[in-house]
């Protein structure tokens, strides 16, 4: 996607954005790279971002790729890419015999301790 005018708000994409000299973003933006070679005020998170000579990027930048021309312009704080948090499912059944286990094992610690007393 090429911006040459101004948006105001969030974008989320799945691929590319530029922006080209005469345009503008205010707001949070989601994009695997971002080329700027405009304005964009708020936040970026994506896994590339490129400035390039007449760009101009003020406030948070999220990534671990990041490279700025000479000219190019950042003002703000850049944070390491956020990772995305991977949950570990477990079928059905390990699920029961893990709890069935764990029931057994508390069973048995239980009683151990009324003989200790």
């Amino acid at each position: 996607m090429q911006v040459d005018g101004n948006i105001d708000g969030t974008l989320k994409l799945d691929k590319g954005l530029i922006i080209s000299r005469s345009g503008s973003i205010k707001g949070e933006i989601w994009a695997d790279k971002i080329i700027v070679n405009g304005e964009i005020d708020g936040v970026c998170r994506a896994n590339a971002i490129e400035i390039l000579d007449k760009g101009v990027v003020s406030g948070s930048i999220y990534c671990d790729n990041l490279s700025i021309d000479r000219g190019g312009k950042f003002f703000g704080t850049t944070f390491p890419a956020e990772t995305q948090h991977v949950v570990e499912f477990t079928p059905k059944g390990k699920v029961e015999e893990k709890m069935v286990k764990d029931t057994n094992e508390s069973k048995a610690e239980q009683q151990k301790l009324k003989k200790a007393q």
